[in-house]
């Protein structure tokens, strides 16, 4: 049995309102009380248990989701999926919030976060590219005591922030997977879309893809990534110069969260249905888009259990637990039309 707050008291031959003033460093305690329970403590072992503290101070948790302002229907289902938390943890004494903003500017974003305060928000899960200036103001957020998540998207070398969302290398390595066991031994190019290639998640679902097809199908070839930044004009305008200059193309790769602009602008191009087309992401365009074979497979996540485990993990770090790791792995979904 772990040595309660009584043995502690009896240890330290104090109160045990004093031992209470003490672990929860309220006023009113003289310093030669403080020191004989401070002592008790390390002699018998006591550990703290912050949830229970917490509890019992009846403090309410203040967590806040940054996520882009712009953005197609993956964004309004993790809007809705964080609505959905919001309610449900209402009642655990834990308010969520949600803040979006062009994340497209690093600047912009790490003005956000140095501009957070950090007695009022207990964690931030943050939805935003790589870029230095991101990752310092990050940085600088867990120094003031905030817990951080790197909600989906995550910054190289930031060992400190927790991560919530695929393995995004092996993600991309399964597109290349599928796509080159649909194409059999059939040689051609692959066009691979993304919305931007400063976001990390689009980095390593390329180097995933590159991997895949470099080792197993060196008769295909990936083309350079194309970025759409999430405008159709220049989506329609890149994609129909890549097809017309590259006539051996034979399936697409489109990498981003966002597929609906993509594959618009390759059905306004070509014959979609004469390509192996592999997306990210459920969402109502993609499963209709599935449903009627305008693409091939959906690799997805489900935004629901990420949104959910970004919050338990902000708890957990908030009360000084570990998170189980178990919990909190989101999985790779491979979805076809049959298993829909």
């Amino acid at each position: 049995m772990r040595p309660t707050a009584k043995d502690l008291a009896e240890a330290a031959g104090v109160s045990l309102a004093t031992v209470d003033r003490v672990l929860n460093d309220r006023p009113f305690v003289s310093k030669t009380s403080s020191k004989k329970v401070n002592e008790a403590i390390e002699r018998i072992g006591f550990i703290r248990n912050p949830a229970a503290v917490n509890l019992a101070r009846n403090k309410t948790y203040r967590f806040l989701f940054l996520l882009p302002l712009s953005g197609d229907q993956y964004l309004l289902e993790l809007l809705q999926r964080v609505d959905e938390a919001r309610e449900a943890v209402k009642s655990d004494l834990t308010l969520v919030d949600v803040e979006q903003i062009p994340i497209n500017d690093p600047h912009q974003v790490a003005k956000y976060l140095s501009s957070i305060d950090s007695s009022r928000i207990d964690g931030v899960a943050i939805m935003a590219p790589e870029s230095p200036q991101v990752r310092d103001a990050m940085a600088r957020l867990l120094e003031r005591g905030t817990k951080v998540v790197q909600f989906l998207s995550g910054q190289e070398k930031l060992d400190n922030a927790d991560f919530v969302g695929i393995d995004n290398f092996a993600a991309g390595a399964t597109a290349g997977k599928i796509i080159g066991r649909f194409l059999g031994h059939e040689a051609g190019q692959i066009m691979v879309i993304a919305e931007t290639m400063m976001a990390q998640d689009s980095i390593e679902r390329r180097l995933g893809f590159d991997n895949i097809i470099n080792r197993q199908f060196n008769h295909l070839k990936g083309l350079p990534s194309l970025e759409t930044y999430g405008d159709e004009r220049r989506a329609q305008t890149i994609i129909q110069r890549t097809l017309e200059n590259n006539r051996d193309i034979k399936a697409a790769y489109i990498l981003s969260a966002e597929a609906r602009i993509p594959v618009w602008a390759i059905e306004h191009c070509s014959d979609i249905r004469a390509l192996t087309v592999v997306v990210h992401e459920r969402t109502p365009f993609t499963e209709a888009a599935l449903r009627d074979e305008r693409i091939d497979t959906i690799i997805a996540q489900d935004p629901g259990h990420a949104v959910r485990s970004a919050l338990r993990i902000m708890r957990a770090r908030t009360d000084l637990r570990a998170p189980l790791a178990s919990q909190e792995k989101i999985r790779i979904e491979v979805l076809l039309k049959e298993n829909l």
